[in-house]
C-alpha cells in the first residue's frame, strides 16, 4: 500500500537524521501520470535514487503487472510469457535507499505485490522458478547505498553497482555491471547504460536467475 498522509513520518529521529519523509499516495500516481505511457511499458526503465520503502516503485510495478495481466485476459500471452514480461517488468525497477530496513521492507513489498499477482491468475500452476527469479532481480535492483557518495552503505568500501538486464532469444537474459558513478556521469545524453560494462555475465535463462548462475 502506498503511504498514506498519517504514514508520511516514522519517526521524528528519522526526519532529522536523513530527512525521511515518504510520498502519499496522490502526489505518487500524480507524478507518474506525467509519464503515464512510460509507466505502462513492460521494459520501461525507473530508477529512484532515494526509494524508501517504495511507494514510486510499487506502484510502477503494479502498473506494469497490469499491463502483462491485460495480455493474459485478451489471449494474447501463456503462462511462460506472462512469466517473461513480468520478470522483464520487475528487472526493470531500480532503487537505491541508504536505510537497510527500507531497503529490505522495499524488496519485500515488490516481491509480494508480483507474488499476489502471480498466484491470482495461476493459482497451483505457479512456478517456484519464476518467484526465485523475481527474489533474486529484487535482491541486485534494490541496493542499500548512499546516491550522493555513489557508495554503498552495507559495504562501505564498495560502489554502487546497478545491472542491466535485457531479454535475448529463447527466454535468455542478459546481464551487464556498470558502475552508478559512471552511469550517473554518463546519462547526460539521455541513455542510462551506454557500452562500456565494468562486467558481464553470460546469458542465463529468466527462470534460472539466482546466485549458482552467476557464481556468487
Amino acid at each position: 500500500m502506498i503511504a498514506s498522509k498519517t504514514q508520511q513520518v516514522k519517526s521524528r529521529e528519522r526526519v532529522q537524521q536523513h530527512g525521511e519523509v515518504f510520498t502519499n499516495e496522490r502526489e505518487v500516481n500524480a507524478m507518474l501520470d506525467l509519464v503515464k505511457h512510460e509507466t505502462e511499458r513492460i521494459d520501461s526503465r525507473f530508477l529512484e535514487p532515494a526509494c524508501g520503502d517504495g511507494n514510486f516503485l510499487a506502484e510502477i510495478l503494479r502498473r506494469k503487472l497490469q499491463v502483462c495481466r491485460r495480455l493474459v485476459e485478451q489471449k494474447k500471452n501463456t503462462q511462460l510469457e506472462y512469466e517473461k514480461n513480468a520478470v522483464l517488468a520487475v528487472s526493470s525497477i531500480y532503487g537505491i535507499e541508504l536505510l537497510a530496513d527500507n531497503a529490505t521492507a522495499c524488496r519485500e513489498r515488490l516481491f509480494q505485490l508480483f507474488s499476489d499477482e502471480y498466484h491470482a491468475l495461476y493459482n497451483d500452476n505457479i512456478k517456484t522458478d519464476c518467484l526465485e527469479s523475481i527474489r533474486y532481480l529484487l535482491s541486485k535492483n534494490i541496493i542499500i547505498g548512499d546516491a550522493l557518495s555513489y557508495h554503498r552503505v552495507d559495504r562501505p568500501d564498495e560502489w554502487i553497482v546497478i545491472s542491466e538486464w535485457s531479454l535475448l532469444g529463447g527466454g535468455l537474459m542478459n546481464r551487464r555491471d556498470y558502475e552508478f558513478s559512471y552511469l550517473v556521469a554518463s546519462s547526460q545524453g539521455g541513455d542510462l547504460f551506454s557500452d562500456d560494462p565494468c562486467r558481464t555475465y553470460p546469458p542465463v535463462h529468466f527462470l534460472k536467475l539466482n546466485p549458482q548462475s552467476y557464481g556468487e
